[in-house]
């Protein structure tokens, strides 16, 4: 009897031990499972070795997350495709807590659509990481300047989505194959039977030149230039100088003083009130109408001259008729001013015997 108590002690407590071990993986995993997560998403046009699911998921080296799915996304998107119409990125899913970033459920943090488009516009991206030497790679969260181009999509993702952004190695890599590329582009034979050439040719010229004429030449040349020198008249030039600077500093001084003079001065406060007093004249709305009287009336005008043409013309005739009648009439008041007056012109003398 007491055996059977035993046992029913020793199954008790092996209940109890592990009613309390779960409780106590309960108490501890609680503040983990129960945290809030986000998923997220981005795209890659490059390889992603060194990347597995459980991969660390870091902002500026803290971890933020990890990992949670790696495939591609026509497995998930343009499945009404055809295969060879669909793009081929790798997805990567990755879970985020949105506290490790500065997020509450109150505040417009990475998770809210509008606040993580302003995100993105600043330049967070997601890259791969290598880690060490291992091979391994973890996905990086940062914030890129200027910003890079984003892969076009042709969807509405599904999870929130960050763009992706071309890892260190890759940028490495690709600058290297360019550069390899430009190498290969190049005819090295070619160049270097150019160089051969020009080296020839610059041989044959060097060997043909008369270095002992040259020297000769070069020392007359410099034999004349030690003659002028020594013929200068420093002292004379050195004099001229000294009465050009004086010459300079006086006008230097009559200048100043011509722009000291505050007629100078006064000239841009008189423009300045010349212009505002244009802008009152031409914003006066009297001016407007003015110049609408003054075409009125230079119409009428037109309209009136036009209608009688003719007359006007005869006017001018007569005009100029009466004109010619004056001019005579005053050459005969010239030369018979008495005639003028009492008739005709004064009967001669007559002599007597």
């Amino acid at each position: 009897m007491s055996q059977k108590a035993n046992y029913f002690k020793i199954g008790l407590f092996v209940i109890g031990a592990v009613v309390a071990g779960v409780a106590v993986l309960i108490i501890i995993g609680t503040g983990r499972w129960f945290q809030p997560k986000v998923i997220i998403e981005t795209y890659f046009e490059e390889s992603v070795q060194g990347l597995d699911v459980g991969s660390r998921l870091k902002y500026r080296g803290v971890t933020i997350g990890e990992v949670t799915k790696i495939t591609f996304t026509y497995t998930r998107y343009q499945l009404d495709l055809p295969i060879n119409e669909r793009v081929r990125y790798v997805l990567v899913e990755a879970e985020l807590q949105p506290r490790l970033v500065g997020g509450r459920a109150a505040a417009n943090d990475i998770t809210d659509p509008a606040s993580g488009k302003l995100e993105i516009e600043k330049g967070l991206r997601l890259r791969l990481a290598p880690q060490g030497i291992t091979g391994t790679s973890y996905l990086e969260m940062n914030y890129i300047d200027p910003p890079p181009p984003t892969l076009p999509i042709f969807w509405t993702p599904v999870h929130l989505y960050i763009p992706s952004a071309p890892s260190t190695v890759t940028a490495i890599v690709n600058a290297a194959q360019d550069i390899l590329e430009k190498l290969h582009r190049i005819d090295f034979e070619a160049t270097v039977t150019r160089l051969d050439k020009l080296l020839d040719v610059t041989t044959d010229r060097v060997a043909g030149l008369d270095t002992r004429k040259l020297t000769a030449q070069t020392e007359q040349t410099l034999a004349k230039l030690d003659r002028a020198l020594a013929g200068l008249d420093t002292r004379k030039l050195n004099d001229e100088a000294v009465t050009l600077l004086a010459e300079m500093r006086k006008t230097n001084a009559v200048l100043k003083e011509q722009l000291d003079n505050p007629a100078w001065r006064k000239i841009p406060e008189d423009a300045s009130a010349a212009m505002v007093s244009v802008r009152k004249l031409v914003s006066d709305p009297r001016l407007a109408k003015t110049i609408a009287d003054l075409e009125r009336i230079t119409g009428r005008f037109d309209r009136l001259f036009g209608s009688q043409d003719a007359d006007i013309a005869g006017t001018f005739e007569n005009l100029r008729q009466i004109t010619d009648n004056l001019r005579d009439l005053t050459e005969e008041a010239k030369r018979y001013p008495g005639s003028v007056i009492f008739g005709g012109p004064p009967k001669p003398l007559e002599r007597k015997p």
